[in-house]
């Protein structure tokens, strides 16, 4: 049976160039592969993203719109997405399905956006200049914010699959796979802005944004009552809910960028058999040939074989005379973790510090130099904040011939600072001490951690009381009354 193959681009891509050979290319090795398509069944999609008042929800119903009219006669068809077009296939699976069956059987994803983008919170002017994702190209702003690090609707889509049981996945569902390089284009290299060359990305989305294999974690603080029935706000966090998302193959590709004619995942691949592209195809015939979850589950394994092998190839960079220099890079492992501080009543809490601690002395100073590579709060949503972490530095990393064999930690915890303190309504700092179950729960190679932190929001029984009216002067004004402890509500 003959498959139909559906492209869908990237964000502000303004013409099908974005996709270069590989439609070409793949029609012309399936048959080799034990597929068989025929180019009129290859579809080139295309949406417009570039126009400020277009959202992700806008683009979906798009698709769905375009999905049934369009391939109205085709039972099923394959899905190959780029960039921005991860999250928007993913967004509208989940708006207009629940993550149910759709026509889609399998959603190959090259260097998806899935959590986001470190670049997208650099605003329109400077990213149309930045070659390696928007050439030239003014992006729009609704999407724009979605791709921000930690933006609330990227963070509600991916909690509500890393909470999904993956009945999703199979032959009655959808195949997914996720596909991406973490080569950095020096040539597309922006001087001004350093995220265009952050090791453990493509120069545009880290590989830890474009994993699906990611983890929810709840941290909350309690109330309790002492034996003088008073209320006390607990010093601690606990550990409330831990879930691990539903495995998804992942597999990195050998000297492959974000875009680009020469390293660009999508675009640099050529239809006449270049050898530099072979990994690629390959692998998304792997995909493709996946029909059942036996299948499915083997080829989890194979990829983690190749993306260690992979990983542990590029380890060393060396690139002759960039920056005027010769210069080497160690392309360490790295894992982004997401926090978002809310209280017990669900509000943002925006005005705080997370103090991040190591080893049995629960001591910020513990952990190795330079553990951090990133630190990134949300623009609009400022109660989520994105820290991207070196995971071969913070477990420890051998020697090579640039760097002298690093010692790592074993535990890790966090102590919130939050404000204000003191007041009618205000909260208490806590903390979970350091410990190993923390660490391994949180900290994963090239994979995203939501934590959730909720906090007691301390509410003074000073702020609404009953008072008799002869106590005070007709002419009292209660609006400067001042704040005093008078217990806590319940």
């Amino acid at each position: 049976m003959k498959k139909t193959l559906v492209f869908i681009h990237g964000w502000s891509v303004t013409n099908l160039n974005t996709y270069g050979e590989l439609p070409e290319r793949l029609q012309l090795e399936a048959a080799a592969n034990g597929v068989e398509i025929d180019i009129q069944h290859i579809f080139l999609s295309r949406y417009i993203s570039f126009h400020d008042e277009v959202g992700l929800d806008d683009i979906a119903k798009g698709l769905d719109s375009a999905i049934k009219e369009q391939l109205r006669g085709i039972q099923s068809f394959v899905c190959i997405t780029h960039s921005t077009g991860g999250p928007v296939v993913r967004h509208w699976w989940s708006y207009f399905y629940d993550n149910s069956p759709t026509k889609i059987s399998h959603l190959i994803m090259l260097a998806p956006a899935n959590f986001g983008s470190a670049l997208a919170q650099l605003g329109k002017a400077k990213l149309s200049r930045i070659k390696s994702f928007f050439d030239g190209v003014e992006p729009g702003q609704r999407v724009l914010n979605w791709l921000e690090l930690g933006s609330k609707s990227s963070w509600e889509l991916n909690k509500k699959w890393i909470l999904s049981d993956g009945h999703q996945i199979g032959e009655q569902g959808i195949f997914p796979f996720v596909l991406t390089g973490q080569t950095i284009d020096r040539k597309l290299y922006d001087h001004l802005n350093s995220y265009t060359g952050e090791l453990g990305s493509d120069g545009v989305v880290r590989t830890a944004a474009a994993n699906l294999n990611s983890r929810y974690i709840q941290l909350k603080q309690n109330a309790i009552k002492n034996k003088n029935n008073e209320v006390k706000i607990s010093s601690t966090l606990d550990i409330i809910e831990y879930k691990e998302s539903p495995e998804v193959p992942l597999r990195i590709i050998t000297g492959k960028s974000h875009s680009g004619s020469e390293k660009g995942i999508m675009n640099s691949v050529r239809k006449s058999r270049d050898p530099k592209s072979k990994e690629i195809i390959t692998s998304i015939f792997k995909c493709i040939n996946v029909d059942s979850i036996e299948k499915y589950n083997e080829l989890k394994e194979q990829f983690k074989l190749e993306t260690n092998t992979v990983q542990k190839n590029e380890l060393i960079e060396t690139a002759p005379e960039f920056l005027f220099f010769h210069t080497h890079f160690i392309h360490d492992r790295f894992s982004q973790v997401i926090f978002r501080i809310t209280d017990s009543e669900g509000y943002p809490i925006t005005d705080f510090d997370l103090l991040l601690t190591a080893g049995q002395n629960n001591n910020p100073n513990d952990f190795p130099p330079g553990f951090v590579a990133d630190r990134q709060q949300n623009s609009i949503n400022k109660e989520i904040i994105t820290y991207y972490f070196n995971y071969d530095l913070i477990v420890g990393a051998p020697k090579n011939e640039f760097r002298q064999k690093t010692e790592g930690i074993t535990q890790i915890g966090l102590k919130i600072i939050p404000r204000p303190q003191e007041g009618f309504v205000r909260f208490v700092t806590c903390e979970i001490k350091a410990n190993e179950d923390l660490l391994q729960k949180t900290i994963q190679p090239n994979s995203t951690t939501l934590i959730d932190i909720v906090l007691q929001r301390v509410v003074s029984k000073g702020v609404f009381q009953i008072n008799n009216i002869t106590q005070f002067p007709k002419d009292f004004d209660f609006s400067k009354t001042k704040w005093e402890e008078k217990g806590i509500i319940e």
